[in-house]
């Protein structure tokens, strides 16, 4: 069903929405840039629409709502295990249709991977996603080339046109709040992108003989390891396991889980002093075959969503859409060489 509601009207369901859920939207942090005097824009709590970014792209994803930067999964002591609690109240997640997209790969990931995380699952069964709808392309993105840039798993979608906000509500739980609110019925559908600025091309053809390509010593020199990339990336899933000790003896403290890196020095160390990909390029080889090549071989589709936050993000100026972009003449090198 499609509504059409001013500020006002909008603002009184938000309210009513913030009884029963807390409610995640991209908004603008001030002064929180990356350079003095600048600003952000990343997911943070709301309490009324005007605080929505509806016409920029998130510097980061939502993927910390469902995914804590730094989550505590239990309590211990020497004779006891408590489990943290779980949030208290449910969510409500304003997104663009690309990071829609990346929630099916995080529950491939979490949900259908062989088991399922209990911790991911019980903050995922509460979450509803609102569909930001996307007027044109932003910088840096590639969505239609990877098939992100249209969705329709939502629960609701929003679009503003300056003066309302077009609704087109699936969900019956919020049928009510717009019943009682809406300025007019009307039928809506959410916009989206239908062509980027950038585009991307992956080779059908990809094996693991790409590995022997000259083409990742490039960043051997390029990329510094600081692993912003993944951390803006809302499909990167890695984490590690912290234990955080409450006295000196070690018999009290509690285990987090937190994101970790696969470009960052540690991530592969091993037992006895090794290490895995200790060259930036062997770092950066793993992470863009993981993301359009292993990722696809096991589940159909592609892990990488063309949000374009990590050609944002990167302090070298390193494009990931560029790297796969080399895939195709770097598959024509190792078969050149194998022939």
């Amino acid at each position: 069903m499609g509504y059409s509601l001013n500020i006002d009207n909008m603002n009184t369901v938000i309210k009513k929405w913030s009884e029963s859920y807390l409610i995640y939207a991209p908004k603008c942090f001030e002064g929180g840039g990356t350079f003095s005097d600048t600003d952000v824009v990343r997911y943070g709590q709301i309490e009324n629409v005007e605080e929505i970014v509806f016409n920029k792209k998130s510097d980061f994803s939502f993927k910390e709502v469902l995914l804590p930067i730094s989550e505590t999964l239990f309590y211990f002591t020497e004779d006891s295990v408590k489990e943290a609690d779980e949030r208290k109240k449910k969510a409500i997640i304003f997104l663009r249709s690309c990071d829609l997209h990346s929630v099916r790969r995080l529950d491939e990931i979490y949900l259908n991977n062989g088991f399922e995380d209990y911790y991911y699952k019980r903050l995922r069964e509460n979450v509803k996603f609102i569909l930001l709808g996307c007027k044109s392309s932003f910088e840096n993105c590639f969505c239609v080339d990877m098939q992100t840039n249209k969705v329709d798993s939502y629960h609701a979608s929003i679009d503003y046109d300056g003066e309302s906000f077009l609704i087109d509500n699936k969900c019956s739980d919020f049928e009510n709040d717009f019943e009682n609110s809406f300025n007019k019925k009307q039928d809506v559908i959410p916009s989206y992108v239908t062509e980027n600025h950038v585009k991307v091309n992956i080779p059908d053809n990809i094996t693991l003989d790409i590995i022997k390509s000259k083409m990742w010593d490039e960043y051997d020199s390029r990329c510094i390891s600081c692993g912003r990339c993944n951390f803006v990336c809302p499909t990167c899933t890695c984490f590690t396991m912290q234990d955080i000790f409450y006295t000196d003896n070690g018999k009290a403290g509690e285990r987090r889980r937190v994101w970790a890196s696969c470009m960052v020095d540690g991530y592969t160390d091993v037992a006895g002093g090794g290490s895995y990909r200790k060259n930036n390029g062997q770092r950066m080889r793993f992470k863009v075959l993981h993301k359009v090549y292993d990722y696809k071989k096991r589940n159909g589709y592609h892990m990488c969503v063309g949000c374009g936050r990590c050609d944002d993000i990167c302090p070298q100026y390193i494009s990931y859409s560029n790297c796969i972009n080399k895939l195709e003449n770097a598959m024509k090198e190792v078969n050149e060489i194998e022939s």
